[in-house]
């Protein structure tokens, strides 16, 4: 018999918030963590801003021992760990560093590219013949799988411990690949999410691809316009999120608070064919994953009360709509409500999905739906599909039964997620 999945802790390191609190103030309050970068004018970049969590020496001693410290030089192995972290605690989860693993107990948490700055690090040692001086936790820095190796020592996990990669649907992802993994019966609970690095050599690339925008460098609030028919690219971010999936019967077991049920989804890939390339979708196989994520979860499309989208600021946001009219069916003024979190924090790439559903489930649980910032002007093809009211520029108080999720990923690769309120 399968099991129902539901959502018991939270944690995240965003760059408009660290920690679920001040993460929930920002949304309310429509905060913008992106800001200007001197090192990237510095460096003649053309988009010389981005959101990077704010971490303080004295929270960073707060989850790292003086020993892990020494020579740590991930950011992505940084916010994963303390979102990591904050979520097991937040789902009532004890951590010690006695006794067996904790058999019943995984870990899923991806990344995109991890150890960036440490693989710089090391390469100027190397060429310089200072081999010796690397540190032993070079290796684990810089192993993609470095940050569930991280998590899984100081939580003591004993179930399945691994990392996954697909750009920017990784954290969507995971969450689903934890949420099969339990409702098969093989573990109890999933610490699923994801992180990404900050910083120029993360960043680098896409400004040389010109899809940033180049604009904005005085007044960085105003750079990322999800919807917005002045959006001129996406703003790069970092960052992680990170969710406590549990099997309803272990949860209501031991008295957990629950946040939300998470009701199935599904992820494909466009097989950049058609339409779809390295770098855009095949809207074909979006609108699949649209309904076939509806069909695993046993949902009807006019069930979905809110949506929040992919939605970087870029040229592809009205066909997003566009993939996601055809999909349900559903247009005008019967369409759902739909936000983009990208405006506050820019786009995490390899964190977004983790970020966006950590925002989505807030949103669930606390019954509101954050604005959509820098959308006043929201685009004309956009409008001519949907209600522009369906687009709030500020908070609204709302209950949310049922949310859809969406991540878009480099590749051609997607991934959707059905959240549901959860009644006891």
């Amino acid at each position: 018999m399968s099991k129902r999945v539901v959502i018991t802790g939270m944690g995240v390191a965003a760059p408009n918030g660290v920690g679920l609190d001040n993460f929930q103030n920002a949304l309310k309050q429509t905060q913008s963590g992106i800001r200007f970068f001197p090192e990237l004018e510095e460096l003649k970049f053309s988009c010389q801003i981005g959101g990077k969590p704010e971490i303080t020496e004295e929270l960073l001693q707060q989850y790292f021992t003086p020993l892990q410290l020494r020579g740590l030089n991930s950011s992505g192995i940084v916010y994963g760990v303390i979102s990591g972290t904050d979520a097991w605690k937040d789902a009532g989860l004890s951590i010690t560093d006695t006794g067996s693993p904790d058999w019943d107990s995984g870990i899923i948490f991806g990344t995109g590219i991890l150890g960036v700055d440490k693989f710089r690090e090391a390469i100027h040692l190397i060429d310089a013949g200072k081999t010796r001086r690397l540190g032993s936790t070079s290796v684990v820095q810089t192993m993609a799988s470095g940050i569930s190796a991280y998590l899984g020592g100081i939580l003591g996990c004993g179930n399945q411990v691994t990392t996954n990669s697909s750009a920017c649907t990784t954290g969507t992802e995971a969450l689903l690949m934890g949420y099969d993994r339990i409702k098969a019966g093989k573990a109890k609970r999933m610490l699923v999410g994801s992180c990404g690095d900050h910083g120029p050599y993360i960043w680098g690339g896409f400004d040389a691809m010109r899809i940033l925008p180049n604009k904005f460098n005085n007044d960085p609030e105003k750079a990322s316009r999800p919807m917005s028919e002045s959006a001129a690219g996406f703003v790069p971010g970092s960052g992680a999120g990170a969710l406590v999936l549990e099997d309803l019967e272990s949860a209501n077991k031991r008295g957990a608070r629950i946040y939300a049920e998470v009701l199935g989804g599904e992820v494909n890939s466009g097989g950049q064919r058609g339409e779809g390339s390295m770098t855009a979708a095949n809207n074909e196989a979006v609108q699949r994953c649209i309904k076939t994520a509806l069909k695993n979860s046993n949902i009807k499309a006019d069930e979905i009360d809110t949506i929040n989208g992919h939605l970087t600021a870029t040229t592809r946001d009205s066909v997003e709509i566009l993939n996601w009219t055809k999909a349900l069916k559903r247009e005008g003024s019967d369409f759902p409500d739909i936000n983009s979190l990208k405006g506050m924090t820019g786009h995490c790439l390899s964190a977004s999905g983790s970020i966006e559903s950590v925002a989505s489930v807030l949103q669930i649980y606390k019954g509101f739906m954050f604005g959509n910032i820098n959308c006043d002007d929201v685009h004309p093809e956009i409008s001519k599909l949907i209600d522009p009211n369906k687009i709030p520029n500020e908070k609204i108080n709302k209950k949310i039964n049922i949310l859809a999720k969406a991540s878009f990923g480099f590749g051609d690769v997607n991934a959707v997620v059905l959240f549901k309120k959860y009644i006891a």
